[in-house]
């Protein structure tokens, strides 16, 4: 794994369809770091849940989540692999 670069996966749950449109903006914006996406409508309550799994720098994926969950009506939250030890021994070496 790439020091530089994070695994990790948002989850988004949606529910102000009007949203939808700039959500999808966002995502494209960073489809180069995507890994997958699945998305699944929830009539029931009324929302759509989506994951999306992404390889990226720390930073694009933290400004990623942001935009998400500023959007009206949409909630996301993000996890993050843990980093390997020689990516930690390498941030400890440049401190």
């Amino acid at each position: 794994m790439n020091c530089e670069s994070r695994v990790a996966l948002i989850g988004i749950v949606v529910s102000d369809p009007s949203s939808v449109t700039r959500l999808n903006e966002y995502l494209h914006e960073c489809a180069h770091y995507i890994i997958g996406r699945m998305g699944v409508p929830y009539e029931k309550a009324g929302v759509s849940i989506i994951s999306v799994a992404i390889d990226a720098p720390q930073d694009v994926i933290n400004t990623l989540s942001g935009k998400l969950g500023a959007l009206k009506g949409v909630t996301s939250k993000t996890i993050y692999q843990k980093l390997p030890a020689e990516c930690s021994k390498e941030k400890e070496a440049d401190d």
